[in-house]
This record gives C-alpha cells, structure tokens and sequence, in this order.
C-alpha cells in the first residue's frame, strides 16, 4: 500500500478494531444443480430472507433482500464488516437501511456471513473459518439467483464497509463485468507490500485463520493479483466512491462506541487510493469528513451520500 510511513504504527490498532435461477417448476423428482434459491422467508413488508445454495462453498447462505418499489429494477449488494453479519453487528442491525430503502427503485442483497473472509475465494479450507468462495458465490452465483428470483435488470452495485470495504473494490476489479459501481466506506484497499499484506492478515488471523491458506505464500503471486493499486485501471468505466473521516469522534456517530485509530487508518489509506485512481486518469467521488470514528451512524451517513452516485450509476 501505498501510503505514509507511519501508517505502520497503527495496524496492531487494526487487530483491534476491525470489527441461477429460482427452483425450477421441473418435476418434483428432479433435483436442481448449481446455485438455487433453498427458501425464502418474509421479514415484513417488502423485506425477505432469501437462502441460496452455494456449490463453491458447498452450504446455503442466506441473504437479506429489500424488493424494489415498483418493477424490474437493479441491485446493490451491500457487504458488511468483519464478523459477517453473525455477530449482530450489521447494515441490517446499526442502520436505517430498510427504512432509507423503502421507497427507492433498487433492490438491496444483504449477504449473512463471511466473517475475517476478505469476501475473496480462499485457496484450501481453513480449520477456523471453514471453506470461503466468497468472490465466486457473490460474483458468479448469487447474481444470477437474484436476477431470476426478483426479475431484476442485471445492472449492479457493490458496496463494502470496514474489512468489506476493499473487498468491495476488490471483487469491482476481479469481476468487471458484474458491477457498474463500487462503493467503499471507511477501509483500506489494499496491495501486495508489506503494509498491505500486514493489514489483510491481521484481519484474518483475528479469527484465528491462516492467511497463507486464503491466498498463499505472503505477498507473492496470489496477493498480487488482489493488489487494488496495481489493478485499479481495471475500474475504468465505473462510478467509483471512496469515504472515510479522520478519526475524531463527533455528531455523526451518534453516540457509537468510537475507534479513532481505525479510522485514522482507513482515512489515509482511502486517500492514498484516491490518488492511485487520479494518476489513471479514472474519476473518483472522495469523500474525508472532518469528524467520524468508524461507527455505524458514520456508516449509514455515507451510505445515504453515496445512494444519488450509485443510483444514477444503476439507473435507478
């Protein structure tokens, strides 16, 4: 990563803080392959819970769907932080996220679990966290679920938060074709250098997993395919928006608990990505507000900021 030396000092504070198709109407004998939808719950109003089977990761994941207002419409996928949503902790449990979405013409795919995943595709299984094809199954299945399940337009947005805000420009990179825009919110994109690989594992061994067995030897070939810095360019054509704060707590966080070094670290490493896309010539909405601690009441500000660039990125 390139950002300032002193960035160092901090990522032991990152440790820390860092929190197909629908089922066929084929007959019933016939038993559907590939990824498919297992069941669906409602969660009042528009608002179900859609569990899909994943063949990369071999379980059924479930999902928190907000149904559009009013016909075929595209689909944001919105990423949470590093426990995956298992912990209670989430768009879904911090935020205003079904009242905001309510009237808007998108649908919101809410995907539960994940936790210290990086939300990439793992090399091996780990003993700790299991089997993790998260780049496949949000990048390669799940879409297509969603678009037959909901009739949806095909046109998507991610968006990451925390651990899940460079993966969120992660998967933009490594599946170009899937998103028209990226939203990233208060996280670190990261590369292949030593700073970069300390950050992505520090989040990983959190959990008690082996970053070796997500993407291989430190830094070498795996964890260069993943460097955002390097692979930026392939964001060419997106609406792309980078937020973060300095780390000093105020309104904004709404009386959350504060973590103002992770915030420190996610502001300079935002900016520092701002500046890699502005050396490609790539435009970039950047958000730094001057208060903010990494809190859900930051967290949902964001969201509502960047909902009119996404949205016109959409079509929605």
């Amino acid at each position: 990563m390139r950002t300032s030396t002193h960035l160092a000092s901090l990522v032991s504070a990152l440790v820390a803080g860092f929190a197909i198709s629908a089922l066929s109407v084929s007959p019933a004998s016939a038993v559907p392959t590939g990824a498919h939808v297992v069941d669906e719950a409602p969660l009042g109003g528009s608002v179900s819970q859609v569990d899909v089977y994943s063949p990369a990761m071999d379980r059924v994941v479930s999902n928190r769907v907000i149904r559009a207002a009013g016909g075929p419409a595209p689909t944001l996928y919105l990423l949470t932080g590093i426990g995956g949503g298992t912990d209670g902790i989430s768009w879904w449990d911090d935020t205003d996220v079904r009242e905001f979405f309510a009237d808007k013409h998108v649908n919101v795919v809410m995907p539960i679990g994940g936790a210290y995943s990086m939300y990439t595709d793992w090399l091996t299984d780990d003993p700790m966290v299991g089997r993790n094809r998260w780049q496949t199954y949000l990048t390669r299945e799940l879409p297509g679920v969603i678009d037959a399940r909901l009739g949806a337009t095909r046109r998507n947005a991610i968006a990451g938060v925390s651990m899940s805000a460079g993966s969120a420009i992660d998967l933009a990179i490594q599946a170009r074709d899937v998103y028209s825009a990226v939203a990233a919110y208060s996280g670190c994109p990261w590369a292949s250098d030593a700073l970069g690989v300390a950050m992505v594992s520090a989040q990983v061994i959190r959990g008690g997993a082996n970053p070796v067995n997500m993407w291989g030897e430190l830094g070498q070939e795996i964890w260069q395919r993943h460097d955002a810095f390097v692979n930026a360019g392939a964001l060419a054509g997106k609406t792309i928006y980078l937020s973060a704060a300095t780390g000093t707590p105020g309104a904004i966080d709404e009386g959350g608990l504060p973590f103002p070094p992770i915030e420190a670290i996610a502001s300079s490493c935002t900016a520092a990505f701002a500046d890699r896309l502005g050396e490609l010539g790539l435009p970039v909405i950047h958000v730094n507000r001057p208060e903010g601690a990494h809190t859900w009441g930051q967290f949902e500000t964001d969201l509502h900021d960047s909902w009119p660039y996404l949205a016109r990125a959409l079509g929605a």
